[in-house]
């Protein structure tokens, strides 16, 4: 399996001269013969560097670290969404996955819009018609396919251990927590997860733990994109979007591809 140098999620970079600004600033400066995780969370990127040290190549360390984020940190990556991994081997072969979100099929040029052509409520901003179909999953597991090492199975359990077994919040999460009560009646759904029972907010230190997630994660572990797109997590995303004002389908989940596609250079 081929070496890789600076995929999406991980990317390795080497400034000498900015050495004395990190010390001035009271950043201590990093160096590492095998490689380096960077990631907004410290548990996500403890993932992908355990992943690493396992014997897995940088794709691999990437996709652990990636869904270790959709639990700890999901504003900075999640299943729901969507991206981009450009990969650069050291034999020069250079190649990008684009799994973008796509529009649903029953999306159209006008429906944001008011009678007065203007956007109307925020639709296309807040909501479920703002969401579109989400390729994560799909994006990962195809550059695992081509690029990765380790069995995917393994890349999961860092994430797996997190939803099912928890980790402590952060203050990075603490916005989110002060929206999600803010708006606690637009979106009950997530207030259940990441508020207590009492409605009061996570402090600091304390566990967070997703069942739900965990079981999602899981179904991805044991069928790949397969367990999220078709199945029980398709009919549970479709459920949803019918019951409150959504539009995503089992059908558009079942069509979703990731691209691989030529790198643009300038």
């Amino acid at each position: 399996m081929k070496k890789i140098y600076t995929p999406l999620f991980l990317i390795i970079v080497c400034f000498a001269p900015l050495f004395s600004t990190f010390a001035q600033s009271g950043r201590i400066p990093v160096s590492s013969e095998k490689g380096i995780v960077t990631s907004s969370h410290k548990l996500a990127s403890q993932a992908g560097a355990q992943i690493l040290s396992d014997g897995g190549n940088a794709v691999d360390a990437s996709i652990a670290t990636a869904f270790a984020l959709a639990v700890t940190l999901p504003s900075a990556g999640n299943i729901g969404g969507g991206g981009f991994l450009v990969y650069r081997g050291e034999d020069g072969t250079e190649t990008t996955f684009n799994f973008r979100e796509k529009a649903p099929l029953a999306a159209t040029e006008t429906m944001y819009l008011g009678e007065d052509g203007k956007v109307k409520d925020n639709s296309n901003h807040d909501g479920l018609l703002a969401v579109g179909v989400p390729g994560t999953v799909a994006g990962l597991y195809k550059a695992h396919q081509k690029f990765g090492k380790l069995d995917w199975k393994d890349l999961l359990k860092p994430a797996l251990k997190l939803a099912k077994k928890g980790y402590p919040v952060s203050e990075d999460m603490q916005w989110f927590f002060k929206w999600v009560k803010e708006h606690k009646d637009d979106y009950a759904s997530t207030a259940e997860i990441f508020l207590k029972e009492d409605g009061s907010l996570y402090k600091n230190g304390e566990i967070l733990v997703q069942k739900d997630l965990y079981k999602t994660l899981k179904r991805i572990q044991k069928h790949g994109p397969d367990g999220f797109y078709k199945g029980k997590t398709a009919e549970l995303l479709a459920d949803f979007m019918a019951k409150n004002g959504g539009i995503i389908t089992e059908e558009d989940l079942a069509r979703y591809e990731a691209e691989e596609m030529k790198p643009i250079k300038g």
